[in-house]
Formats: structure tokens, sequence, C-alpha cells
């Protein structure tokens, strides 16, 4: 049984750090690391009110999807959060190339920010059930489509995402800064909604 639920419930914080972290260090590794900093910077910069959680029925936290919109995004902070962590000069660097990552938020089109699930829940449809739920945010704000963005080094997300619709838009090649984010291509995926 999944319970789903918006925001991040008090307490399973550290724990979503961690689960954003190992969907995500892979491809933001080199840039946003080491391990223990990026772990710091990111519970330092998760906003829960940009989030849904899908609850086990213990109480465990098994998955969150994130959405960003112009007022924040589940992880997101300033030039000043960076520097809190990483000192100027790390933090200078690092925010010039997320900035290569960064894809703006329109009005046309929610912005669905990361999907990640623990690895003990994966196969137990709770990225679906997740799926559901930002998709009823984004109808909720009077959205009339989703985007998302998946790297071609993830063909597992991309599968989800077409059994649920999601069809490509568009994709961006990162040409010689894939050896730095560890991946080649990043594809804009929408799906219409009811």
């Amino acid at each position: 049984m999944i319970r789903i639920q918006p925001g991040i419930p008090a307490g399973t914080e550290d724990t979503a750090t961690a689960l954003y972290w190992d969907a995500f260090g892979e491809k933001l590794g080199r840039v946003m690391g080491p391990r223990k900093k990026a772990l710091a910077f990111i519970r330092r910069v998760l906003d829960p009110s940009h989030a849904i959680s899908a609850i086990g029925v213990n109480g465990e936290l098994l998955g969150v999807v994130g959405f960003k919109t112009n007022k924040s995004a589940l992880v997101g902070g300033t030039f000043r959060d960076m520097c809190a962590i990483y000192g100027v000069f790390g933090a200078t660097w690092r925010a010039v190339m997320i900035s290569l990552l960064e894809r703006d938020v329109e009005n046309k089109r929610f912005l669905m920010d990361g999907i990640f699930v623990a690895a003990s829940a994966r196969g137990q449809g709770v990225g679906s059930a997740l799926l559901q739920a930002v998709m009823k945010e984004a109808e909720g704000r009077g959205y009339d489509s989703l985007r998302l963005d998946v790297i071609n080094t993830n063909p597992r997300a991309r599968a989800l995402y077409e059994r649920h619709g999601f069809r490509p838009a568009e994709t961006h090649h990162l040409g010689p800064l894939k050896a730095l984010f560890r991946f080649d291509s990043a594809t804009t995926m929408v799906r219409d909604l009811p």
C-alpha cells in the first residue's frame, strides 16, 4: 500500500536528500561533489512545498517527485546557498556549470523537476503513482500539459514516461560538456493532460 501526499514528511528530509543524490549524483557528481558537500547543499535548499511524496505502510519514504515553478523548485537555492557550502570560488564555477543544464520555467506547461524512488521500492508502482500525482498537481494548477527532461543514460526512466503517455518534443546535446556531466543528451518530453 502506497500513500501519496504533498510535501516531504517532517523527519524524512535527510532520507529525501540521500535518495535525490542516489538518483542524480551520477549526473551531477563531478560538479556538485564531493558527496558530503552535495548532500549538505541539497539538504540546505530542499523545498518540500515543491514535492509530492510516496509513503510506505510503515511510514517510510519510498519516493518523491519534484516540480518547478517561477517561485521555487524541489532543489533550487541561490548563489549564497552555494557559497555557504562550497565557498565563493567553488560556488562560482559550480553555478556556471549548473546554469548550462537549466531549463526555463514557462507558463504554458507544468515542469516536473525530478522523480526518485528508493531502490527497495522500485518495480512496485511507486514511480507510476508519483507521476499520476504530479499530473493531478499540474491539472489542479490549471495546466493542460506536463513536461520533463530525461537524460539519454536513463532508459528506465524514459520507458516509464513513455508508458504514461509522454512523447519526446526535442533533444538537447551537451557536446564537449558530456564528459563533465556523464550523459550525452537530454530529451524534453511532454504529456497532454485531460
